[in-house]
């Protein structure tokens, strides 16, 4: 009863008209190389894929990124959802990885990346039109909310999005798990231990200090 609730919700989101959102692989990856994002990362971008992700709201519309776009920090609380938009999207599995490189402030990122969200085994499990929503076989984790201090400039948060290698959940807990910090994370270094490869889609959005 649960997932059929769960699968009615995401079906009523991605039928929502929604006013922002990536559109074009030619635009998104013009935004990431405008905003300097594969340098700052250490990977090229090329994406296959629209990765569309949505921060639905207790009360009022869903937000859906788009790449560059700046949303207030009180809408980014919730748990993401994510979707792919493109033909002939594969059955997965694929991980998602999102990563602030601004820490603490975009001019002095001593403490980048912060590792905000790091999730494997998502598959595409409902498809509307060229949208698949994407979902994990095992719990999600946890997403943690932005927090840029008082008095930074606004920090990208950038959303991943890779094929999975075999045994990568073994491999990425052997470098990741619970206890570990989440300041300091490498994607590049990450990426190269567990044989990730390049991202094959992507978006990223821009988030202040303060609630507005």
């Amino acid at each position: 009863m649960l997932r059929i609730f769960t699968f009615a919700i995401l079906a009523g989101l991605l039928s929502q008209v929604v006013l922002s959102q990536d559109t074009s692989l030619r635009k998104v990856k013009e935004a990431f190389h405008k905003a300097n994002i594969p340098e700052d990362i250490g990977q090229p971008f090329n994406p296959k894929y629209i990765l569309e992700v949505t921060f639905a709201q207790p009360s009022g519309p869903a937000h859906t990124l788009k790449a560059g776009i700046q949303l207030p920090r009180n809408v980014t609380g919730v748990q993401p959802l994510f979707a792919l938009i493109g033909q002939a999207v594969t059955p997965g599995p694929y991980v998602i990885v999102a990563v602030d490189p601004d820490s603490p402030t975009p001019q002095n990122p001593k403490n980048a990346q912060i590792r905000h969200f790091l999730g494997g085994n998502f598959r595409p499990t409902l498809h509307l039109s060229d949208r698949a929503v994407l979902r994990p076989l095992i719990p999600v984790p946890r997403w943690i909310l932005p927090t840029p201090p008082a008095g930074s400039d606004p920090h990208r948060y950038i959303f991943l999005l890779y094929n999975q290698p075999q045994d990568f959940s073994r491999h990425s807990l052997s470098l990741v798990n619970a206890s570990s910090p989440i300041i300091k994370f490498n994607i590049s270094e990450f990426g190269k231990a567990v044989g990730l490869g390049n991202p094959i889609a992507g978006t990223f959005m821009l988030v202040a200090p303060g609630p507005a």
